[in-house]
């Protein structure tokens, strides 16, 4: 066997490999031999099928399979012999001629190999990363309040239709085709161009005639409105007679017992300057979750850019493209691969991290985290009393589903890597308020 290296450019290389007869003839034979001992042949009897006959049915099997041992061997070797970060597998050359299997033969396969340059830099406090710490203005502390309690709220019976209030009204036009909607649900905020007018300022009994069509551009919320599919919105008289039947305001809830109870738990907050703490403290609390994600991509892109890694952009095209064949086309794979990339060097960058610091993951991280995802999850939908024993069932099953249990290990990889990064860098306090916090590019 003969193996050649031929650098293509900085981050590819060629390697070619000669595969001769006598490299993979006790392979072949070794196939062949447990082939006649298996063979059913009519005829004959297990075992005595003449060897004539086992190579004319299973003779090509034994040489492609034969010789393709010897080269994942080979190239095994070669790959462990010098090692490098490859990327994903070796791929067959564009130029690797056809091969024509015939036992005897000497054979020859190219292969491209594509690395990154290695992860080889320093981590010390002479490292300063900035950390923001947001100021609570009072307008922000106001805000969080009317939030909440208008979370709380409910829609009542109200007088005049003001921008954020809702109609209920009937639609009925006159003719031949004529069409009658009842109880039709109108947001005042959604109304266009010179009928928003008529509906401001409306009240229970007033009529007034309304163009739906230049009033309702949106059809999706024109057909909701008129009760119809929008493939049917074509063939309407867009003049309609109004009657409002209510109007409906929306009430933010009053503080008491029964709210602050439930924003914030049973007999948690009892009064006024209890809430205000209360808020403060949740404020705090999300300003801080902000502070410590920004803190963290800030961590990601200053080592990554420190790592300096360099990747071959056009052999991993190449490669996702062939290894996802009839998965995604060559232009979904164009769109995605700066993503790809970037994705790709951090986590290179991570896994030199994590071992640099002897970081190991474990099942109670994964479990934890887990829990939590699942916890936040709920929370997003506004369930906050979930069972605990609900929750650990589902980050169970969360952890039993391939896909996600990457996706968890890989967000436990990240704080490990964060947690790290913190301990033996230089965390810079800068004090902002919200908005300088937000306009930060």
């Amino acid at each position: 066997m003969n193996i050649t290296k031929n650098q293509i450019d900085e981050l590819v290389e060629q390697i070619v490999i000669k595969v001769e007869a006598a490299d993979y003839a006790a392979e072949e034979e070794k196939y062949l031999k447990s082939a006649k001992r298996t063979a059913d042949f009519k005829g004959f009897r297990k075992g005595m099928v003449p060897m004539s006959l086992v190579k004319r049915v299973y003779g090509e099997r034994a040489l492609v399979e034969s010789v393709n041992k010897v080269l994942s061997d080979a190239l095994n070797d070669y790959m462990r012999n010098n090692p490098k970060p490859y990327f994903g597998e070796p791929m067959a050359s564009d130029d690797q001629e056809e091969i024509v299997w015939e036992s005897g033969n000497d054979f020859t396969f190219k292969f491209d190999l594509g690395y990154a340059t290695p992860i080889d830099f320093s981590i010390s406090k002479d490292d300063k990363i900035p950390v923001y710490e947001i100021g609570i203005s009072e307008e922000a502390v106001a805000e969080m309040k009317s939030n909440m309690l208008s979370q709380m709220g409910t829609q009542q019976e109200g007088e005049k239709a003001g921008e954020e209030d809702f109609l209920i009204v009937d639609l009925d036009q006159e003719g031949e085709n004529a069409k009658k909607v009842e109880g039709a649900y109108v947001a005042v905020r959604n109304v266009e161009g010179k009928a928003k007018k008529k509906f401001l300022g409306a009240k229970a009994g007033d009529t007034f005639t309304v163009n739906v069509n230049e009033a309702f551009t949106n059809e999706t919320d024109r057909a909701a409105m008129l009760k119809v599919k929008k493939d049917e919105l074509e063939g309407i008289d867009p003049v309609f007679n109004v009657k409002v039947v209510n109007v409906k305001t929306f009430v933010p809830a009053a503080e008491s017992q029964e709210t602050y109870d439930a924003l914030f738990g049973e007999d948690k907050v009892h009064n006024s300057e209890e809430f205000e703490a209360a808020v403060r403290e949740r404020l705090a609390e999300n300003y801080r979750q902000e502070a410590d994600y920004r803190l963290s991509n800030d961590l990601r892109a200053y080592f990554t850019s420190k790592a300096g890694v360099k990747l071959p952009a056009d052999f991993i095209r190449k490669f996702l493209v062939k290894s996802n064949e009839g998965k995604f086309t060559p232009e979904q794979v164009d769109a995605e691969l700066p993503q790809f990339l970037t994705d790709y060097t951090w986590r290179r960058v991570r896994e030199y991290i994590l071992d640099k610091y002897s970081v190991k993951i474990e099942q109670k991280d994964l479990e934890s985290a887990a829990l939590a995802r699942v916890s936040y999850q709920y929370a997003m939908y506004g369930l906050s009393n979930i069972p605990e024993q609900f929750l650990r069932d589902a980050a169970k099953k969360m952890l039993e589903d391939e896909s996600q249990a990457d996706v968890i290990y890989s967000m436990v990889e990240d704080k490990k890597c964060t947690d790290a990064l913190k301990e033996n860098v230089t965390l810079d306090p800068q004090a902002v308020t919200v908005e300088e916090f937000r306009n930060l590019q």
